[in-house]
């Protein structure tokens, strides 16, 4: 199960799905700080310290620090990690509506971070670039 590789049936087919709940980039020095690893959607270690994503009501209850409130949406098409274009055609779609984002391309799908109060409206977005 390598996934789609052409960018016009991953476009066509992509179904953004706006998951529930507000999420939180936090950063912790080392693991020690995560309470519970079930809890954090995703973690990638840096030079600097651990970047990790989970829902803002865990990070208030483990007191984490935090300044981006985001909404997590998936794109429901199993995209191959080696598809090319994708990542660029909506993040210029969302580019055009001013929505910043942030990607995560997991094994099956890609997940798209967009700030809380621009949800709606990125939504919006990757629905007309399916249409097209």
């Amino acid at each position: 199960m390598s996934g789609e590789k052409k960018l016009k049936v991953l476009l066509k087919n992509m179904e953004p799905v706006l998951n529930s709940g507000d999420y939180a980039f936090c950063r912790v020095e080392n693991f020690k700080k995560i309470a519970d690893l079930d809890k954090v959607l995703f973690f990638f270690r840096e030079a600097e310290a651990v970047t990790i994503v989970l829902e803002k009501t865990t990070a208030d209850e483990w007191n984490l620090d935090y300044t981006y409130i985001s909404s997590w949406i998936t794109l429901n098409i199993h995209s191959s990690l080696e598809a090319v274009g994708l990542t660029a055609a909506f993040a210029n779609a969302l580019k055009q509506e001013n929505i910043s984002c942030n990607v995560v391309a997991a094994y099956f799908h890609d997940h798209i971070f967009v700030a809380k109060q621009d949800a709606q409206k990125a939504m919006e977005a990757l629905y007309n670039l399916s249409e097209v």
